[in-house]
């Protein structure tokens, strides 16, 4: 077997949003890539909010910037400076469902952090984790966080 196509069978793609519930998959799918030898794809996704071109304060903010500071200091607090090489940050645009289903695609498994958001409010916001076990083409692995974790915006 090639070392590419070892690579792309041991790739264990991972969302992260800079929440802990998402700092913990991460954590996890670091753990499980070192098990089976694989690499780690910490993916993020940003979008323009939908009133972004009523907004004159926000015309020169740098979405994608803010969006790889985040996935940076995940990564850095979730694994510390001695994090293991084969983690590989991206960040890309889009909704972050459709975003993790794209990156997963011949990926080995899917980790993400689960908010634990059930019942009347995991239904009105919707829910990424459930997306994506719904329709990930490889196993997707769910790391459940507790109701009142923090969420970034929340986090100060």
């Amino acid at each position: 077997m090639s070392e590419q196509q070892r690579t792309s069978a041991a790739r264990i793609v991972v969302g992260v949003d800079g929440s802990e519930p998402s700092k913990a998959a991460l954590r996890w799918a670091a753990r499980q890539a070192a098990l089976t030898g694989g690499v780690v794809e910490a993916v993020t996704s940003w979008q323009y909010p939908q009133w972004y071109g009523a907004s004159p304060m926000v015309a020169d903010f740098d979405f994608a910037d803010n969006a790889r500071s985040i996935l940076t200091q995940a990564i850095d607090e979730a694994l510390g400076p001695d994090r293991p090489a084969g983690i590989r940050p991206r960040v890309v645009c889009g909704h972050p469902a459709g975003v993790l289903l794209d990156a997963a695609r011949g990926a080995e498994l899917l980790v993400v952090g689960s908010r634990g958001r059930g019942g009347f409010a995991g239904a009105l916001l919707g829910s990424v984790s459930q997306h994506l076990v719904q329709h990930a083409a490889c196993p997707v692995v769910v790391i459940r966080g507790s109701a009142d974790a923090p969420t970034p915006a929340s986090a100060a």
